[in-house]
């Protein structure tokens, strides 16, 4: 490919318009552990990108044999076009999944991070990441967010999003009835929560509530929770980034299940 066809105009939207990514139904990935989870995990790979005439390392070449994708030679000039911020060997266009169902119950330890109504798509995919690194089963993404296969947020999870179910739901509703039928305890964070985090029994089925990165969590969801949880810090910053606040409480959960 060597002209600014149909095809690449389609691909060049996909790096900025949620709209045409999920009307496709598919999104860009960069980088190589990204590429590499969405292929170990069974990911549809419909197509994989690389420059013409230039000559591709053993983990390229072993990634277009196993991925089943279509090749595409592009000109380099183009491939930079379609390139995240670092230099591209290879750019996947991934078909997006169907919906996950939210976990099932019966599990002593489950651990489900539900995330409402984040803007910040490099927010989604740092929290995807520490949920992963954690043992959460899933991550819900809840309300008007974010997408969580904008670009940003496939590179800022470096690759967990192929990992770890990420379910995207309307509201509150589906996900409390999800809890009430499951028994899960429903934690959220509130710098001004009445209990430390570490002060709260996090060993038995949770479902962590973190709120939007201006706002905090909704009316909604703050009315539902079993606890308001808060992290103590000192200094002069008087709060977290949400994604590390989520990251700080997960490792929390994993500290007092590793202890029994």
């Amino acid at each position: 490919m060597s002209t600014r066809n149909a095809s690449f105009q389609q691909w060049q939207a996909l790096l900025t318009n949620r709209t045409k990514r999920h009307r496709a139904g598919e999104f860009l990935v960069h980088g190589v552990r990204p590429i590499s989870l969405a292929v170990d995990h069974g990911w549809e790979i419909r197509d994989l990108i690389y420059p013409d005439r230039q000559s591709l390392s053993s983990w390229a070449r072993d990634i277009l044999e196993r991925s089943g994708a279509r090749p595409v030679a592009m000109s380099p000039e183009l491939v930079a076009e379609l390139a995240d911020k670092d230099a591209a060997e290879l750019i996947a266009v991934v078909a997006l999944p169907a919906a996950p169902p939210l976990p099932s119950s019966g599990d002593p330890h489950l651990l489900v991070v539900v995330f409402d109504r984040p803007s910040a798509p490099g927010n989604i995919g740092t929290l995807i990441r520490s949920a992963d690194a954690f043992g959460a089963a899933a991550v819900v993404v809840t309300g008007h967010a974010a997408d969580p296969y904008d670009p940003k947020s496939v590179r800022a999870s470096t690759g967990s999003i192929f990992a770890l179910p990420v379910i995207q739901a309307d509201g509150p509703d589906e996900v409390l009835q999800w809890a009430s039928r499951t028994g899960v305890q429903l934690v959220a964070t509130d710098e001004h929560g009445a209990v430390e985090v570490a002060d709260h029994d996090l060993t038995g089925p949770t479902a962590l509530l973190i709120g939007n990165e201006t706002t905090g969590l909704s009316t909604a969801w703050r009315s539902a929770a079993d606890v308001l949880v808060r992290i103590p810090i000192t200094g002069a910053a008087s709060s977290l980034n949400a994604a590390t606040a989520a990251t700080v409480v997960l490792y929390e959960v994993s500290r007092q299940r590793s202890r029994g």
